[in-house]
């Protein structure tokens, strides 16, 4: 398997990446809102064969120096079999690598706890959306998450996002 950064002739078969993976086409609406304006800081693909079969896709938070971690997907086909976990990691290196201070994400506590997030509330930091326990931070650079920031926002797409599209 090879994961490198998206090029511009992957951008519909990552689409079909999304919404294969999720319910709705919400996701993949929002990842080409987020490349649309500008705010893909790091998008990277996963490829067999030379067929995208994953993406993720990193973006601005409204905290300066921290990324949000969102959307990543996997065709069915190929789920269950590292590929998502390998596409994280992989990206987490790329924001080290940029000099990103902190990641965020909104999921599963106990599938991302395995990248080292833990709960943002432990920094003082809230969502939008009532996560909770699964808003979660991870930081890059010691020091970087600014203490007690209170509400982290998502780039102004996540804004749009409906899970009725």
């Amino acid at each position: 398997m090879l994961l490198r950064p998206e090029l511009p002739p992957d951008i519909p078969a990552i689409r079909a990446v999304h919404e294969a993976a999720f319910p709705s086409p919400a996701e993949a609406g929002l990842v080409d809102a987020l490349r649309a304006a500008g705010h893909l800081t790091i998008s990277l693909v996963a490829l067999r064969a030379a067929q995208v079969i994953g993406h993720v896709a990193f973006s601005p938070l409204s905290l300066p120096g921290g990324l949000g971690l969102a959307p990543v997907a996997v065709l069915p086909a190929w789920q269950r079999q590292g590929i998502g976990h390998q596409l994280i990691t992989a990206g987490l290196a790329a924001c080290r690598a940029q000099g990103t201070g902190f990641v965020v994400v909104l999921g599963e506590p106990s599938y991302y706890r395995r990248f080292g997030f833990t709960p943002a509330a432990r920094w003082g930091l809230t969502d939008a959306y009532g996560g909770g326990e699964a808003f979660q931070a991870l930081e890059l650079i010691p020091g970087a998450i600014p203490r007690s920031a209170g509400l982290v926002q998502y780039a102004p797409a996540f804004a749009t996002l409906s899970t009725n599209d």
